[in-house]
């Protein structure tokens, strides 16, 4: 992968935004001008989510990446997120606010160990969590989402070996629901493995008509008590299909703006962690995205996702599979 500067080396990123700027009209004005696409994920703030042309979890967003007429894309999000639309879109200018905003999960699963453990197993193939590095993708199979993760391990015939990576809490999950005994990397998400099992017990009890919802990628205890799992996608269907008017979820806050404005008149409440004054259902990656970044980032159309053609070239492969599988979802 080329090497990426830093924030602190680009220096435009450290320019003051005039005081006073309305900020949502300058990027409207910028977006318009350029042919620009914002992509949101769930879990950045709510004025972001708002200003984006598309928020949705990762499969949403890669669709529509790879569908896109834009000349640029602005992912706000995380870097591998940044770096798949880029492998879709080799010949488009991709932005993303902040490159420093990675991901615990991704950063897991480092490439020179990640190569070494599937040689392991030289007769497995390779199923990779879409939360990953475009170097872990060039050495998969076939990309998941916790969207189609089922899906696409089914698609698989039952005698065929499979390593699954990097998320070992969805992979414990999927193993369970498929049947399968896929080999796991030991990987895991730092926000859904916060969470405190006992002050969820503790507030189910106070709040008995609460629903617990929780993400895949949490861990088996909680996946045990859970009303419903499923995808951030999933969860926020479930609320707005559900008679229930309560729920306590378990994933990362930034989809609970979705929820209040899917469900007004419903009660959403974050999933305590461990640590009640850390904020640990809170993404630090993903909160790194502000409008005064969005707004540089438009102005000045950097920082760009820079990746080598082989790397590309090698990515687009498995996560093209996944998409052909997932077109129905």
């Amino acid at each position: 992968m080329d090497e990426q500067p830093s924030i602190k080396a680009l220096g435009y990123l450290d320019l003051p935004v005039e005081e006073g700027l309305d900020l949502a009209s300058e990027i409207a004005n910028l977006k318009k001008e350029k042919n620009v696409v914002i992509l949101g994920h769930f879990y950045i703030t709510p004025e972001l989510q708002d200003i984006s042309d598309f928020v949705g979890d990762s499969l949403g967003l890669s669709q529509e990446a790879e569908k896109t007429s834009a000349d640029i894309i602005v992912f706000l999000g995380v870097h591998f997120m940044a770096e798949t639309a880029k492998i879709l879109n080799p010949s488009k200018k991709v932005l993303i606010p902040d490159l420093n905003a990675s991901c615990s999960l991704a950063e897991s699963a480092p490439a020179d160990a990640f190569k070494a453990f599937k040689d392991k197993y030289p007769d497995h193939k390779v199923i990779s969590y879409i939360n990953c590095t475009a170097d872990i993708k060039t050495l998969s199979d076939v990309i998941c989402t916790s969207s189609n993760a089922v899906k696409i391990v089914e698609s698989f015939d039952k005698d065929t070996k499979l390593i699954f990576a990097p998320d070992k809490n969805l992979g414990n999950y999927i193993n369970g629901l498929t049947g399968r005994e896929m080999v796991l990397w030991d990987g895991a998400c730092m926000v859904h493995e916060q969470y405190s099992l006992e002050k969820i017990l503790d507030l189910k009890s106070k709040y008995p008509d609460a629903k617990f919802i929780a993400h895949p990628e949490c861990e088996k205890p909680l996946l045990i008590i859970a009303d419903f799992i499923g995808s951030t996608t999933a969860l926020l269907n479930y609320t707005i299909n559900s008679k229930d008017n309560r729920f306590i979820v378990a994933t990362e806050s930034g989809i609970l703006h979705q929820m209040k404005k899917s469900s007004p008149g419903k009660i959403f409440m974050p999933a305590p962690s461990v640590d009640a004054t850390c904020g640990c259902n809170d993404c630090s990656y993903m909160k790194l995205n502000t409008m005064e970044k969005l707004y540089l980032t438009l102005k000045y159309e950097q920082p760009e996702v820079i990746l080598k053609e082989e790397i590309m070239d090698k990515a687009r492969i498995p996560i093209l599979r996944m998409l052909e599988i997932s077109k129905n979802l």
